[in-house]
């Protein structure tokens, strides 16, 4: 599993378990009212999920994770250190 996915799949659990969490406390633990509230937390994710030009989640995430893995794969170059008298 990459990068990408774990964090798409945390943001859904984060989205998730706070709405379910907030409605249970409001509504006496309802299992339909926290189901409903949970999953009505996770479409807004999923609808980020689905826009191809969001920058954490989008194809654009995928081109800059690309690129942020060519930095960090590219060699140190060093300078060459001036001797002081």
């Amino acid at each position: 599993m990459n990068t990408k996915m774990k964090a798409m799949l945390a943001s859904y659990l984060r989205s998730f378990l706070g709405a379910a969490l907030a409605a249970g406390s409001i509504a006496g633990w309802d299992w339909k009212v926290v189901t409903a509230a949970g999953l009505s937390a996770v479409l807004p994710v999923a609808l980020r999920a689905a826009n191809p030009k969001d920058a954490s989640f989008g194809k654009v995430a995928d081109v800059v994770e690309i690129e942020l893995n060519k930095v960090a794969k590219a060699p140190i170059k060093k300078k060459p250190v001036a001797k002081t008298k």
